[in-house]
Formats: structure tokens, C-alpha cells, sequence
């Protein structure tokens, strides 16, 4: 049976899903207003390891991750400027179009790291009418009061609040020095609506004038929408823990009177070299910074795997050199598994097997797995060892079956389509893979994934970004993964 540390209980628990074979989930997605960084990917990378492990186990996934396009404001505590109206000022362009390049830039990293895509990606602009219609109830409730800038949750009256953190309301209110806004009934009151002055760009009509939602309520509205008022699962960073997941509690229970997650679940932080990861310090690092270093997405994947996601990891370039020489010895000692016609006894397959799916299962030790794994491609060589490795890859994610393709076919024989740079739209055809000498790929596009491609194409022209994820996910069903680039569009065989 599948074990989880719930960060609600503090202890490390059997997983019972709710609905017998299905599992509903929830995660923190980006706030689009800048790349993401390394850090910042650790944590989805542990989600989709999460992700990869239920699968395995059989269950079905109804998932359900948020793009953050307004509302976060710089700081976690309600203090300061909207990110993606800051973001918008100092690039002068649209809080619209910084949040369309940065969630265009955050997919490319997604799918370069191999990170399976949820069932579905919730913006937070399309569903303020919802987060307007939470906030009016917990008004109702006497769970929210009105001041001069917006709508706060009175955490006084939830008797709970602290409960995921184990905050301690007594000891805030008396360390509480200057609050920054006098008309809160206690310094942790927290934002559900902000009104807007009229230099905001981004605000909407509401029952309270013009203005816009905080951070927390886009979450708690979203995920009641999509997977009812109480789910199995909710996975995030450490850093969420505090303030932005206790007031999605607070929020949550308030309005439906319910414990409305089952388990929580928290990646910790990623370290750089030894110390914390800061735009001051420039070593904020993102997946394209690491492959113009020569780096691949996969190296960074395989790093991250190598500690278990509830322990601090400190991330240097030494360290990311000898991972990535660590993923080369496993990609070529399974190349000769691959091309040996020799048999393992079942009764050895069945053990790793076994141990392999206890490792997994035990609140996701991806590093014992991981360590199963070195120790079984040192077996005598086989076929029968390279398909098991293929197997366990159903969890690890690290596109193993590279080793297998034929060099015409490897990972550097990619599909390039040009698209109109006038519209960013039409796909022009097949062009030269800039990676193999100006030299066209050997083998054809299948008809079937082209015709996907433009068809995911012209929905992201039109804004349908639902439907593009949708076609994304057809794609890569059939084995191929789509990337885009400034130049248009990548089509990779995996």
C-alpha cells in the first residue's frame, strides 16, 4: 500500500483515496510574471513524481493545477505590488502578455523536464466570477468584514487557523510590531478581494466596486470548482505552508464546514551552494540558463530524484556535472542490455520488481529506487533487464528508451516547423533540425501528429489554451513531445 507524510498530521500515513481507484489533486502552479527557476522545479518535479507513482499504483487522476495571472502581490502577506502588474510596468507591456510569455516559457521547461501535464490547467483570470461568488459567502458567514482597500478573512473566527502550520495566533498577535494597514482586526488577516485605484490595470466589477482577488482565494475557489468541496490531495512547496496553504484551509473550511484535504503534501527547498537562492545573488538559475551551459532538462531531472523530496538538497554545478555523467553510464549500460538477446530468470525480475514498487511506495523514495535501479542494469546482460528499467522509467520519467532508438532517430534527430512569424500561426512545414548540420530528418512526421500540431497551433492563436493543452497531451500519448520556441514549433520523438 502506497505510504504518504501528511503535513496536516505530521506523520507519515496509508493513502486512501476518497473514491476506491480514483484521485482527486490539487497544485500550486506558477505566477507567471518571470521564469521559473530551479527551485521552483524541484517542487513540480516532485509533484510529477507523485503523479507518476499513483499511476503506477492503478489509480486514475482527476488533477487539477492553477496559473497564477493576478492577484500575487509581492509579498506572501498581502504587502505590496501585484507581481504581474510589476512584472508588466518595468517590461511595458500587458499584464496579459507578460503572463502569455511566461506561461508559454514555464510549459517549455515542463515539457523539456518531462513533467506529465495535469488534467487540467486552471487560469486564474478565467474563473473570477467564482472567486467573487466564494468571497460573498464567507462575507455571509461572518467569516469576512470590509475595510477602506478590500475584503479580509477574520481569522479570529476560525477557531482552526494554524492548524496545517501550527502557527499560534497568541504569540503573532504579541509579537506583532507596526501593522502596515490599521484597519485589520489582527496582523494575519489576509486579503479575499482588493479594490482598485484606477491606475490598476487589472481589476474587475464586484460587489464592493472595482478591483481584483488575492492570491489565496484563486486557489480555494478553483479547486472547489474542479474537484468538489473536499479531495484527496494538495501538493506545493514548504514555503506555501505558513500562509498561503493555512489561509486555503481557513478559507476552504469556513465556507463549507468541512476538512476540505485529505493530505498535504510539501517539497523542500533547493539550496544553492549551501545558501538561499536570490535574484540579488544571481543564482536564481533557470532550465535554459543550465542548457546553455551545456546541460540537458533530464540531467537537473535526475539530480533532483537523487534526494528525497521532503529533505533539503543543495544544488551546485559539481554536483550536476557528476549527475549528468551518472545518466550517460545508465543510458549506455541499458543501450547493451537493449541489444543483447540473452534472458533473466523471472524469479530475479520479480524481486526487483517487487522491491522497486515497495521503494516507491514508501512516501516516494525515489533515491532507494533510483539506487535498485544502478544495482540491476549490473546484472548479466538482457533484454528481459532493459524492459524492466523501461518499466520502473514509468515513474522515474527520464526517457530511458533513448538508448534503444537508432542514431537517425536519437534525441538530436528532432522535427523543427517554422511558423509565420507575422501571425505566430500557420505552420510552414518541415525545416532544417539546426542540431544535425543543416540536414533534414531521415524519417516523415507521421500525418496524424501533424495534424495535431496545427491544430494545437491555431488554438493557442485564438487563446484556447485548455484545448492546446488537451492536443499537447494527445501528442505526447503517441510519442512525441512538443516544445515551443521563439522560431515555432520542436516535434521530439521521445
Amino acid at each position: 500500500m502506497l505510504k504518504i507524510y501528511n503535513t496536516l498530521t505530521k506523520k507519515k500515513e496509508d493513502f486512501l483515496p476518497i473514491k476506491p481507484g480514483e484521485v482527486s489533486m490539487y497544485s500550486c502552479g506558477p505566477t507567471v510574471y518571470s521564469f521559473a527557476h530551479i527551485g521552483n522545479f524541484k517542487t513540480y518535479i516532485f509533484t510529477d513524481l507523485l503523479r507518476r507513482v499513483l499511476l503506477y499504483n492503478g489509480y486514475k487522476l482527476n488533477s487539477v493545477m492553477n496559473i497564477t495571472d493576478v492577484g500575487h502581490l509581492v509579498s506572501d502577506a498581502d504587502a505590496g505590488d501585484d507581481k504581474m502588474e510589476k512584472a508588466a510596468r518595468e517590461e511595458k507591456k500587458s499584464p496579459y502578455e507578460i503572463a502569455e510569455f511566461y506561461t508559454a516559457a514555464f510549459m517549455r521547461d515542463v515539457a523539456n523536464l518531462n513533467i506529465l501535464m495535469p488534467e487540467r490547467i486552471a487560469k486564474a483570470t478565467d474563473h473570477i466570477g467564482e472567486m467573487i461568488q466564494y468571497v460573498e459567502k464567507l462575507y455571509e458567514k461572518g467569516y469576512a468584514y470590509e475595510t477602506s482597500d478590500g475584503i479580509y478573512f477574520d481569522i479570529s473566527k476560525f477557531s482552526d487557523y494554524g492548524k496545517l502550520s501550527g502557527a499560534n495566533l497568541d504569540e503573532q498577535m504579541a509579537g506583532a510590531r507596526v501593522d502596515v494597514n490599521d484597519e485589520k482586526r489582527h496582523p494575519a488577516d489576509f486579503a479575499l478581494w482588493k479594490k482598485a485605484t484606477k491606475e490598476h490595470i487589472m481589476q474587475w466589477q464586484s460587489p464592493w466596486g472595482m478591483g481584483y482577488p488575492g492570491w489565496h482565494i484563486e486557489c480555494s475557489a478553483m479547486s472547489i470548482k474542479y474537484l468538489g468541496e473536499v479531495f484527496d490531495l494538495h501538493t506545493g512547496g514548504v514555503d506555501h505552508i505558513p500562509i498561503h496553504h493555512e489561509n486555503e484551509v481557513a478559507q476552504n473550511e469556513a465556507l463549507t464546514g468541512k476538512q476540505s484535504v485529505n493530505y498535504w503534501m510539501h517539497g523542500e527547498f533547493l539550496l544553492v551552494d549551501n545558501g538561499k537562492m536570490s535574484k540579488s545573488l544571481r543564482n536564481n538559475y533557470t532550465i535554459s540558463q543550465l542548457e546553455e551551459r551545456g546541460y540537458d532538462a533530464l540531467d537537473f531531472r535526475f539530480f533532483c530524484m537523487n534526494a528525497h523530496y521532503r529533505k533539503k538538497q543543495n544544488f551546485t554545478f559539481d554536483g550536476l556535472t557528476a549527475v549528468r555523467a551518472g545518466r550517460q553510464r545508465l543510458l549506455t549500460a541499458l543501450a547493451a542490455h537493449y541489444a543483447s538477446d540473452a534472458k533473466t530468470d523471472s524469479a530475479v525480475i520479480t524481486e526487483y520488481k517487487e522491491k522497486f514498487f515497495t521503494a516507491i511506495n514508501d512516501d516516494l523514495n525515489i533515491p532507494l529506487a533510483l539506487g535498485l535501479l544502478f544495482t540491476l542494469i549490473k546484472e548479466p546482460k538482457s533484454r528481459d533487464i532493459y524492459e524492466l528499467a523501461i518499466d520502473f522509467d514509468r515513474v522515474f520519467g527520464l526517457e530511458l528508451d533513448q538508448c534503444s532508438m537508432p542514431d537517425a532517430q536519437c534525441p538530436t534527430a528532432d522535427f523543427y516547423y517554422a511558423t509565420d512569424k507575422g501571425q505566430n500561426s500557420l505552420l510552414k512545414g518541415l525545416v532544417e533540425c539546426p542540431d544535425r548540420d543543416g540536414v533534414l530528418c531521415d524519417a516523415a512526421l507521421p500525418s496524424a501528429i501533424l495534424s495535431l500540431v496545427h491544430e494545437r497551433t491555431q488554438a493557442k492563436v485564438v487563446k484556447d489554451y485548455t484545448k492546446a493543452d488537451a492536443l499537447r497531451k494527445q501528442i505526447e500519448e503517441q510519442g512525441y513531445t512538443v516544445i515551443d520556441t521563439k522560431d515555432g514549433v520542436k516535434i521530439s520523438r521521445k
